[in-house]
């Protein structure tokens, strides 16, 4: 029998975003965020909760801007190498699918019920993933594992149904 997972962490760099920062003399300026991301979490937030981590403490309002005031979701400063103590204090671990494409990613899936990584994810974080998508962060990837676990875990995504749900200004109701 499948676990039904409670929680969805999302990495934001390198799995909401290319990865890539953008500097200028004066610091951090930029992240890039890909599309559809927000589209596959709305779909999937009826189901689980949804939560953002990010061990980028510069560009924390970049990434606060784009999650928190944007999209509407929890953000919280968590080390990349503390994220499955910050898991476990929140979740039973094996509840929790966790979606992350750094070089410590890979211990984190190690201890959570499934592990996500994206195409162009760290070598190790892909090897030891239960799913790697096809679409690079900030590129549909977050859209695609959102798909994945709708269709693994709860009911698979049905277009001419959603579309329903629609609000005529082309944002999600749910």
């Amino acid at each position: 029998m499948l676990m039904k997972p409670k929680a969805f962490v999302l990495d934001v760099d390198g799995v909401m975003t290319t990865g890539q920062f953008f500097y200028t003399a004066e610091g951090k300026v930029m992240k890039i965020f890909g599309p559809d991301d927000h589209d596959g979490l709305s779909l999937l937030k009826p189901h689980m909760e949804i939560q953002f981590v990010t061990g980028d403490r510069k560009g924390f309002e970049i990434s606060r801007k784009r999650i928190v005031d944007d999209m509407k979701f929890p953000l919280e400063l968590v080390s990349t190498t503390k994220r499955h103590s910050w898991i476990k204090e929140k979740w039973d671990p094996k509840e929790v699918i966790y979606m992350g494409d750094g070089i410590f990613d890979h211990y984190v899936f190690q201890k959570v019920g499934y592990g996500i990584s994206p195409a162009n994810g760290f070598y190790l974080a892909k090897e030891r993933a239960d799913f790697v998508t096809r679409s690079n962060g900030g590129d549909r990837a977050v859209a695609e594992a959102c798909l994945h676990i709708l269709e693994k875990f709860f009911e698979p995504y049905m277009p001419d149904a959603e579309l329903k749900s629609m609000q005529g200004s082309g944002e999600w109701t749910v």
